[in-house]
């Protein structure tokens, strides 16, 4: 498995310090490059990788590193430089040799180390070592590598979805391969991290000491079965439900925090000056008062937000055919995080949203602005459709191994294009339940339908009237 090593410093690493920090292991060290320079390698002298350095990343939100790492570390004062190292620990003294690079950064250039207390500076001995296991030709990011699965093992206090893993995924994806990421039971996902697993055939496997393997987000007992973790079945053939799921309680349960969570679909006219993300920022200050802080293409978000440069991105990008995937973060006061996909279609340029916002127990969430939420995203932005759920989960919006309830839908939006497509009179027209509000002008209205306060699972039913309905 590897172990990973995070130096947070104030200056970025120049090339003479991180030559003094690859120095941690002696001169008979291997140095190789990987993604174009992006990550360092030191290997063995049969060319075995032992640590793997990824380029440093600018961050310029210092709360990323509570959000991602916990109290852990001290919290930056301003931006800071993040230089990721792995170790792999096939070769006993790689850990080791992970956390001098570390601590040999930090002591030059001030900062702290995650974890906490494993930095030093001595030099690792590693004369005649030989990795313990056959490694292969694998990824920097993959532990385990077989015909149908790439299996990553990790050990932090949350799992963001890193460039590591995030270029793990794809190469995974490349070749038909399963990504497995494998876990123990304290560790929690971010949201895109649980998104990027919870599609097939992707899993994030939990090891439960007491109860073996289990699936961390749907609960099903695992079994490694041809050369991937598979489902555990019964004498009847059907999949088991490990342990740690069939007790359908949560700490959040206990203590009241909950997540509103907004699917939001826009499509907008290709121009030249075409601005992306008005539809995100829009939401964001209307739900909490502020826009979002940051944006990047993984985690940590690294960029200050702007909206310029992410359609700059996203233009590029779709010169080349390729779709844009980014993440978006708000500040640390009102938790929240996005994912935006950006796909060029025939209907225009299309922008699909998942937003989440975290509330702590005796603080509910804003529902009585949803409507008016619609109307502007129906008026300004080009909202196509809007859905809204509440659930229980925890207020930082990270994802625990073990059984949380579904979320239950609030309302949903049609914008003005899929209510004409309907017809006015027909998409009003919802008996037994009641109208829908007319949003926005009267020659082209959206209709916003209300579903309920989060409470009752039954809307979920009515949510499907909806859509059968609007066609």
């Amino acid at each position: 498995m590897t172990k990973d090593v995070i130096a947070l410093t104030p200056t970025m690493p120049d090339p003479s310090t991180v030559l003094a920090g690859l120095y941690a292991g002696g001169p008979g060290l291997r140095v190789n490059t990987l993604a174009d320079g992006a990550v360092l390698q030191l290997c063995t002298a049969d060319g075995a990788p032992i640590v793997s350095v990824e380029a440093p990343h600018l961050v310029h939100h210092p709360h990323e590193a509570r959000r991602l790492l916990g109290d852990q570390v001290p919290l930056p004062e301003g931006p800071f430089w993040w230089t990721e190292a792995r170790a792999n620990t096939a070769v006993p003294e790689g850990e080791r040799l992970a956390a001098s690079f570390a601590g040999r950064l930090t002591t030059v250039l001030g900062g702290a180390v995650w974890p906490p207390h494993v930095a030093h500076t001595d030099v690792v001995p590693t004369t005649g070592l030989t990795p313990s296991t056959t490694l292969g030709d694998l990824p920097p990011a993959v532990d385990i590598q077989t015909d149908h699965a790439s299996v990553i093992l990790q050990d932090r206090p949350v799992i963001a979805l890193t460039t590591w893993l995030s270029d793990a995924l794809r190469a995974a994806a490349a070749d038909g391969r399963a990504l497995q990421l494998v876990t123990p039971p304290s560790c929690r996902l971010t949201q895109p991290t649980r998104t990027a697993l919870a599609a097939h055939p992707n899993r994030w496997v939990v090891q439960d000491p007491e109860h073996g393997y289990c699936d961390g987000l749907s609960g099903l007992q695992l079994r490694w079965h041809k050369d991937a973790f598979a489902p555990t079945l019964d004498e009847s053939g059907n999949a088991c439900l490990a342990e740690p799921f069939k007790s359908p309680e949560s700490s959040a349960d206990a203590s009241g925090e909950q997540q509103l969570l907004l699917s939001i679909r826009t499509v907008q006219p290709a121009a030249e000056d075409l601005l992306l993300g008005g539809a995100l920022e829009a939401a964001w200050h209307h739900l909490t008062g502020a826009g979002p802080a940051g944006w990047g293409t993984a985690e940590p978000v690294n960029l200050p937000w702007s909206r310029r440069q992410l359609s700059g991105l996203a233009r590029t990008r779709a010169q080349r055919s390729a779709s844009t995937w980014l993440l978006a973060v708000g500040g640390p006061e009102r938790p929240g995080i996005a994912t935006t996909q950006v796909l060029h279609t025939s209907a225009g340029i299309e922008e699909h949203i998942a937003f989440a916002l975290g509330y702590a127990a005796g603080s509910p969430p804003p529902l009585a602005a949803l409507p008016e939420l619609g109307r502007l995203l129906a008026t300004r932005h080009n909202l196509v459709t809007m859905l809204t759920t509440l659930r229980t989960g925890r207020r930082d919006l990270t994802v625990p191994a073990h059984f949380e309830a579904p979320p239950v839908p609030v309302s949903f939006t049609a914008g003005p294009d899929v209510v004409r497509q309907a017809g006015l009179a027909h998409a009003e027209a919802r008996p037994p339940h009641p109208a829908p509000t007319r949003l926005g002008p009267a020659a082209a209205p959206a209709l916003h339908y209300s579903l309920g306060d989060g409470t009752d699972p039954g809307a979920w039913a009515g949510l499907r009237q909806i859509i059968h309905h609007l066609k």
